[in-house]
This record gives C-alpha cells, structure tokens and sequence, in this order.
C-alpha cells in the first residue's frame, strides 16, 4: 500500500471548489470530488506536516459508517472506485486511490450536529462552569469522561479555518435552520450515534461524542462529509476507560498532547512536529480502522 504522505492535491484539468481543514473538494460535472490529504490541524491549526495513511483511514472509516447507517438516512456516497469516476478524474489515479469519493451535490446546513454520549473535551468545560452543555442540563456531580444518563444533542456553529465552532442551545439552532429541520437533525443524529456506539463498543471501542454534517441534495435531507472517523469524534480503547480523567484515544491526542508539552500558543505557524509523534499518531489511525473495519492498510 503505497504510503505517500499527500498534503495538497493538484489535478489542473479539475475544477477546485475549496480547501477545508483536511479535505479538497472538487466540481465534477453534476458531483463533488472529496480528496482526503494527509494534513492534520490540531487547536484549529493546520500542522506543517502530514500523517502517513490519515487521508485514506478517514475515506475507508467514512465508507464503512455510511453503508452501515444508510438504513436511518441517506448519504452523498456514489462511489469510491476511481475507474467508475468520471473520465476526466481518472489521469489523477494515482492520487486519488484509496482517498477519494465521489459524492452527490448537497446544500451543507449551516450547523454542526453533536451527538455526546460522555462528557469531555468543551462539552466538559461548559459542564463545570454551567451544569449544562449546549443548554441541556445535566445532573449534578458528573466526573470528566463520565458516561452520560443518555446520550445528548448539542450543536455548534459552523466556523471558518482557523476559527472555532461554538456550542449553541437547540433553540439557537432552530432559528438557524428552522423548526422541522431542526427536530429532523436531532432524531436522526441520536439515532446514527446509537447505532454506531453498540457496534463500535462491540468491536472494543467507545465512541464518546461525534460531530456530523447534513445537506439538502434534490429537496432531501442526507448525510453528507465524513462521518464518524477519528478526526470527527472521540473513539476511546473501552478495555483502558476508567471515568474521572482524560482518556487515551484514538485520535490526534498525542499530537494536542505533544503540542501542549511545548506550550504551543495555538496560533500560525505550527511547530515541526517530531518523527515518533508521527508516526505514533499514524499508528492510532490505522489501528482505528482495523478495529471497526477488519481491514488493514500497512
């Protein structure tokens, strides 16, 4: 497998929509092209350096998640085999493989659907100063990563690269995208999330919070970006979970973690990131992968 670390993609005869935080999405005809790179951001900074496999574990992950949830909703996934693209995709084989799909068009709703089943990271911030997070409100006495009473929907706004999402009250969310849409988001997230956690705990995984994105394509609501990788939720080891403290993940903790070590100041530009963290961090992402998937990269 080949393990070329791409951190932008280049496909001149291709035209580029944007380039998010991972992901470089592409106008193909009637379809969207999304490219997951290598490029890792951490605090809302894009790292200078890429993580070997990241691109092609979120793709495969975003796969699996959405054949298996397709039952609650529909998604933007129309392939991930490169020879059924388009024509004019396919002299970019090379970069595309393994890192790609090809996705319907969908007007993106303009807010982040959180689903938190444990109470960490900023949900455990607004937790210890309001007794609530997102405006629901939680018992008393709850510990850090503790596991919740239910699992909670709690939104946030979509931000700009290099600013951060913020947590809003259901309500604030209603006036943003109206009340049938909003009611619509919040049964369907509890429900992915549901379905989602009984299978990864299963596979020795606890799946802490997620973070999912919705859009219109042809007047329907579907699933759209990715959908439960590493990158967009909390995945716990459940085997080393003790509530009360911060917990070992399957993520890009170690690069936070290592970044914090040095007192990085969260802005522009990033520090160069040691070879160990790396390929530390690598080694979570693909290990993530065969835990859910069976399937391995390396």
């Amino acid at each position: 497998m080949n393990s070329e670390i791409i951190l932008n993609t280049n496909l001149p005869n291709l035209k580029l929509l944007k380039r998010g935080k991972v992901r470089d999405v592409y106008i193909v005809g009637e379809y969207y092209l999304i490219v997951s790179t290598d490029r890792l951001s951490a605090f809302d900074v894009i790292m200078a350096q890429g993580i070997p496999f990241k691109g092609k574990v979120l793709t495969k992950i975003s796969e699996f998640w959405f054949n298996y949830t397709k039952d609650i909703i529909d998604n933007h996934l129309i392939s991930m085999n490169v020879d059924e693209f388009p024509r004019e995709c396919r002299e970019y084989k090379h970069v595309l493989e393994g890192r790609s799909m090809l996705v319907k068009k969908a007007e993106v709703v303009p807010i982040e659907c959180i689903v938190r089943g444990y109470i960490s990271g900023s949900g455990w911030n607004d937790y210890k100063k309001t007794g609530s997070i997102s405006g629901v409100l939680l018992r008393k006495n709850l510990v850090e990563s503790e596991k919740l009473d239910e699992p909670i929907f709690t939104p946030s706004t979509k931000a700009e690269i290099g600013l951060h999402d913020e947590n809003i009250s259901f309500e604030q969310a209603q006036k943003i995208v109206g009340s049938e849409t909003n009611n619509k988001l919040k049964s369907i997230s509890l429900n992915i999330y549901s379905k989602a956690a009984d299978f990864a705990l299963s596979k020795g995984i606890i799946i802490a919070d997620t973070k999912m994105e919705f859009g219109f394509s042809e007047g329907k609501l579907i699933l759209v970006d990715e959908v439960l990788t590493p990158d967009s939720s909390r995945f716990w080891p459940a085997d080393k979970y003790t509530k009360g403290i911060s917990q070992e993940s399957y993520d890009k903790q170690i690069i936070r973690d290592y970044l914090l070590s040095i007192n990085f100041n969260k802005q522009p530009p990033p520090p160069a990131l040691p070879e160990e963290v790396i390929q530390k961090t690598s080694n979570k992402y693909l290990e993530v992968l065969e835990k859910l998937t069976g399937e391995k990269l390396n």
